[in-house]
């Protein structure tokens, strides 16, 4: 039996515990009596003797331990257990390690510094005396590759980077010969190199320097290595690219199928210049048309384990940020070679379509074409042209729109989702300033663009899941969004039926999102639209990339794939491959390796979509920031423990009225009514409520906005015993500012 190392001084209570803990959980269920115990342990400390003495006979009151027979304990079950997780570490120092879905905390002083995601061995204590159960870090399986962005802060004697990271509380010590030239005021990426037992801080070394904080290119690439995106392009990536033969010869030409003679045109946003779909038309003898669908065709130039597929599989994605485009190809393939510009001859990949008057589908093909657009559109300029009748094409955006609305039509009759919720933009400036805000909504172009998309996508996936009966369907990607949340849909069931709404809960899908659907054309323009929209679309789960298909509950098809993007997604070059190699007879692929490329495209898609959240955020604050003082109306977009979210009418943006500024009362979370309730006054604040709030703090170092309340309007609609009038909380004063957030005396 081993002694850990003796110790003179008295060992607080805690210590002994969990050393007590620990050791019997070591010893395979063996029994000790306590001299063996303080011995193993090192606590031969009188003091510490009898404190021993007395933890075992807690611990076995506790059932915590075992007695087995009088004065003999050991570990009992798994109350005390050895566990690998993945440790959680937040700035506010409430670190936890997660096995298996649970969610266990770690004291700082027993977490050995893991970092954010590293893969720990731990040993679990049991939960007693009303305690939540603990862990201890007793190994670092797998330390996670990871940097940290902040800003520099170099003194005359030492050097550090001051953190934004909401992972890491401690700043990190960085000698001065390793700052890779970095000046105090920079902002840098580092990572960690060393963090002792005995030191509070960890130590590191810069790896780049991004910028001087506040300038708008610097805090974009903060923004996308926070979430570790790349912000730069490899140059050998990009000479690579340059290399690439553009030209289309006569022999493959001849491979394809030619829509050069055939109307094509683009529908694009302004700023695109990625154009990756191409819609072309003609009418058929016998009065039908055919639509063609042309994509990309990527994969043509980007050959598999290339340089160019290496970065594009890492990256998996194009990222959009609020006034930059973070490519996944390099510019010379997505804006050149493969963009399916005006007047150019491109090669694609494409869903031919016979539909009948109706948007019957008729026959369709799906194969390699050649094409050459004859007009490329904008949105706006399509949209007018839809409008008026006459311009460009008129006759053809006519037809394609009708048929637009018959396919939109059968999606909604089948059961599809109608979420319509429109998108906030900014006007940027050329210093990437947002001097403006618009919302960006969906029109009959854009819906145009949006419905013969969903049809290749989802007759792709047919073509490879759909196979007869006792046959079995070769290894696909296939894009899926599963049931929504059980009882996040009870819970808006519940909540509607308050405003004398019907949600369906159980049932076959179709009737549940007919009644979602229902519930959402019903509520538009009334008190309670926002709270029960928000809610309807929360319950809904997250699509993803998978090789199980479970079908698109949203769009309600059995089938749906990612095939019309490869430029900006590489689960669309993954399809086009497997379409290729299938057409040409070629065996199904190994499916375990296909379902690692989905689960990491899944993974990048959500961190893409995270950055892209946060530079909105950034430049929300940013645009607030010369509005202090300023009062809007908004609606209760969201609540916490630490107070209630407000969305503004506006202009979308978001803040928070934090729980500390409501003085009237003490407010508690109802998590399940979405509600903060005063104890006292009994006031309440429940997501959709109308607000008036004054804007009181921009802080761009958190990307957060601080909203004082001044009245609660409340939701008109909601029944009356459940508004009460709150009280009116005057805004803090802004110090150094007038009302109108100027500068002035103090």
């Amino acid at each position: 039996m081993a002694k850990t190392k003796t110790t003179s001084r008295r060992l607080k209570k805690k210590e002994l515990q969990d050393l007590i803990l620990e050791f019997l959980q070591k010893q395979n269920k063996q029994s000790f009596n306590y001299k063996q115990i303080a011995f193993a342990i090192g606590a031969t400390n009188p003091a510490n003797r009898m404190d021993v003495i007395n933890l075992l006979d807690e611990l076995a009151a506790g059932d915590v331990i075992a007695e087995v027979e009088l004065g003999k304990y050991k570990a009992k079950g798994l109350l005390s257990t050895e566990n690998v997780g993945y440790f959680v570490r937040r700035s506010n120092g409430k670190n936890a390690v997660v096995i298996d879905d649970e969610t266990i905390n770690v004291a700082e002083r027993n977490s050995m510094h893991a970092l954010n995601g590293d893969k720990v061995r731990v040993m679990v204590s049991a939960s007693h005396s009303g305690n939540a159960p603990e862990a201890k870090v007793l190994e670092i399986l797998e330390a996670k590759d990871q940097t940290f962005i902040g800003t520099l802060k170099i003194d005359k004697n030492y050097a550090s980077l001051v953190t934004d990271s909401k992972f890491l509380a401690a700043d990190i010590i960085i000698p001065k010969g390793r700052l890779r030239g970095g000046k105090n005021g920079d902002k840098a990426v580092a990572r960690i190199t060393q963090w002792r037992d005995d030191e509070m801080n960890p130590r590191g070394e810069v790896i780049d320097i991004l910028g001087k904080k506040g300038d708008n290119t610097t805090e974009m690439h903060a923004i996308l290595a926070e979430f570790g995106l790349p912000y730069k392009y490899p140059v050998a990536v990009e000479k690579a690219a340059e290399k690439i033969d553009a030209g289309i010869t006569p022999e493959e030409v001849a491979k394809r199928e030619d829509f050069r003679q055939v109307t094509t045109f683009t529908i694009d946003p302004r700023d695109a210049k990625d154009f990756d779909d191409a819609l072309s038309i003609r009418q058929l003898a016998n009065g039908n048309w055919e639509v063609g669908v042309h994509i990309a065709d990527v994969t043509h130039y980007v050959k598999p384990n290339s340089i160019i597929e290496k970065e594009a599989k890492s990256r998996a994605t194009s990222v959009y940020l609020v006034d930059r485009t973070i490519p996944m190809l390099p510019e010379r393939l997505s804006n050149g070679i493969c963009s399916l510009r005006p007047n150019e001859e491109k090669l694609t990949f494409s869903a031919i379509f016979e539909l009948d008057s109706k948007a019957n589908v008729v026959n369709s093909r799906i194969g390699r074409t050649v094409i050459e657009s004859d007009r490329r559109f904008t949105y706006e300029e399509a949209q007018e042209i839809i409008e008026k009748g006459e311009g460009d094409y008129a006759r053809e955006l006519k037809v394609l729109n009708d048929l637009a609305k018959h396919l939109r039509r059968k999606r909604y009759d089948a059961g599809a989702l109608e979420f319509d919720r429109a998108e906030v933009r900014f006007e940027i400036d050329k210093d990437g300033k947002p001097i403006s805000v618009y919302f960006k909504e969906s029109k009959d172009a854009n819906k145009l663009i949006e419905e013969f998309m969903l049809l290749a996508n989802q007759t792709v996936a047919a073509s490879i899941g759909k196979v007869g009966k006792g046959k079995k369907a070769k290894s696909f990607v296939y894009r899926v969004h599963d049931k929504p949340d059980t009882e996040k849909l009870s819970n808006l069931s519940l909540i509607a039926s308050r405003f004398g709404y019907k949600v369906p809960t159980d049932g076959r899908a179709k009737e549940i999102n007919k009644g979602v659907n229902r519930l959402l054309r019903d509520v538009k323009g009334k008190g309670e639209e926002n709270m029960l929209s928000i809610l309807a679309i929360r319950s809904m789960a997250k699509a993803v990339y998978t090789t199980e298909n479970i079908g698109h509950y949203g769009l309600a098809m059995d089938y749906y794939t990612h095939f019309t993007s490869p430029i900006r997604r590489y689960p669309d070059m993954m399809v086009h491959r497997l379409l290729a190699r299938y057409a040409e007879g070629g065996r199904s692929v190994d499916v375990a390796k296909l379902e690692d490329e989905c689960r990491h495209s899944s993974d990048m898609e959500q961190l893409a979509a995270n950055a892209e959240r946060s530079s909105i955020r950034y430049k929300q604050v940013e645009f607030m920031r010369d509005r202090l003082g300023e009062i809007y109306d908004g609606v209760i977009s969201g609540v916490t423990e630490w107070g209630f979210y407000v969305e503004l009418a506006d202009n979308m943006c978001e803040g928070l009225v934090p729980i500390r500024d409501l003085a009237d009362d003490y407010y508690d979370l109802d998590e399940k009514n979405y509600c903060l309730i005063g104890r006292k006054h009994g006031n309440k604040y429940t997501l959709g409520d109308q607000v008036k709030v004054q804007v009181a703090r921009a802080d761009l170092e958190r990307k957060q906005l601080d909203f004082a309340l001044i009245t609660d309007s409340g939701n008109p609609n909601r029944p009356l015993e459940e508004r009460k009038p709150g009280k009116r909380h005057e805004p803090r004063p802004n110090r150094g500012r007038d009302s109108k957030g100027r500068r002035g005396k103090k």
